[in-house]
């Protein structure tokens, strides 16, 4: 990343914090609905002091990984499965497509009275809010590949399996990233979802407790912690892989 672009990144950012503190300093809302950017540093590190903020991370981010593990090998087998057969794409993608538009939060009360109050209940919700945007993009980048080069791949004498392992998928894998990070997305947003509502650790149960307590300092500084999370996966995962992937196989379609 260019220096020029660091540059501007923290300009924008403390234009924001400064932004912030004037709002604050001259009483343009309320104290108890925006506290001061100290007030948000100074819950930041109590949380890291008492650990509070550090194990609800690893927790959260620990339910994210198992869901999304989960979500993308199921939503590529289920994407590479209607993709290959006509018959089943006409039947299930409207299906998907239907369960894709519910909201995670929604799948909250179902995974409650499966699982209880329990790790599994926020698993299930977290993979159920993945599962249908990675097979729905995996679905479309394989129908995307060309047929010149499937094709090819027969001529060469790759069937079944092996055409899909050799061929199908290297083509497709660049548009398939696109379908990663959006099941990411929903997958972090269904996590944080569930942790509210089931209040059982992680960074969601951390905002469910400065709600209950009013504590709006804390909530705002969970809230920071949850974003810069997804900044940072972005970049150090996806942005990464996607270069990888341009690096080996071609750009993303």
């Amino acid at each position: 990343m260019g220096g020029k672009i660091i540059a501007r990144r923290v300009v924008f950012y403390v234009g924001i914090i400064a932004a912030w503190q004037i709002v604050f300093s001259l009483h343009l809302a309320p104290q108890t609905v925006i506290p001061s950017p100290s007030d948000v540093g100074q819950a930041l590190a109590k949380g890291v002091y008492d650990g509070s903020l550090l194990y609800g991370i690893g927790t959260s981010l620990l339910r994210l990984s198992a869901g999304l593990v989960i979500a993308i090998a199921a939503g590529i087998a289920l994407g590479i499965f209607i993709a290959r057969f006509e018959t089943m794409n006409q039947i299930i993608g409207p299906f998907l497509l239907g369960l894709q538009s519910i909201p995670s939060v929604a799948w909250v009360p179902l995974a409650f009275l499966w699982f209880g109050r329990t790790d599994g209940g926020i698993i299930f919700v977290t993979v159920i809010g993945a599962l249908f945007a990675v097979a729905i993009n995996t679905h479309s980048a394989i129908r995307a590949v060309p047929p010149t080069l499937v094709a090819a791949g027969r001529n060469m004498g790759a069937n079944g399996i092996q055409l899909i392992k050799d061929v199908i998928i290297p083509a497709s894998f660049p548009q398939m990233i696109a379908g990663f990070k959006q099941g990411w997305s929903y997958a972090w947003r269904g996590v944080i979802s569930a942790e509210v509502i089931f209040s059982v650790l992680g960074l969601g149960s951390l905002l469910n407790s400065g709600t209950k307590n009013n504590q709006i300092a804390e909530v705002i500084s969970v809230l920071i912690i949850i974003m810069i999370i997804g900044v940072l996966v972005d970049g150090l995962v996806f942005k990464r892989l996607e270069r990888t992937v341009l690096s080996r196989w071609g750009p993303v379609k």
